[in-house]
């Protein structure tokens, strides 16, 4: 009686470290992947340097665009370009032309928050950067409002 007392005992324990190790085995495995990705991962953004603040093209004239319910934006603007598109001004009218697109229609409410405007922005700089990228060098990496004005 004390013999099958004692063979009942050890047999979850067993039990018990096989699970145990299967789990240290598996934690061990998935740790090892998410590093290995973490670090692949990081090695592309590392590789990629960001631009280098190059000269800044203002333009000349505001413009004035149609928001939705009668309002009006009028819109002033330069653009910030990098250090690879040289001395040069970069020729602007493809950016009214993105400017005038991206905010016609816009609501007067979608323009008078901050959080509203920066996601204006941040979709009319890419763009922006799609716009102006010529031989994979890109020319634009920013754009500075000068005059924001809604009626």
């Amino acid at each position: 009686m004390a013999d099958e007392k004692d063979t009942a005992a050890e047999a979850p324990k067993k039990s018990n470290k096989m699970m145990m190790v299967v789990i240290a085995l598996a934690l061990v495995v998935l740790g090892g992947g998410g590093a290995g990705a973490f670090f692949m991962l990081k090695g592309d953004k590392a590789e990629a340097k960001a631009p280098v603040k190059g000269i800044v093209t203002a333009a000349e004239n505001s413009i004035t665009v149609n928001l939705a319910d009668g309002h009006y934006l009028k819109l002033g603007f330069a653009l910030q370009q990098t250090e690879d598109s040289g001395e040069e001004a970069v020729d602007l009218s493809e950016a009214y032309e993105l400017a005038i697109d991206e905010y016609t229609g816009k609501t007067v409410a979608e323009l008078s928050t901050e959080e509203g405007r920066e996601k204006l922005k941040e979709e009319l700089v890419a763009k922006l950067v799609k716009a102006y990228t010529e031989d994979g060098k890109k020319m634009v990496m920013d754009i500075y409002y000068t005059s924001f004005v809604t009626q």
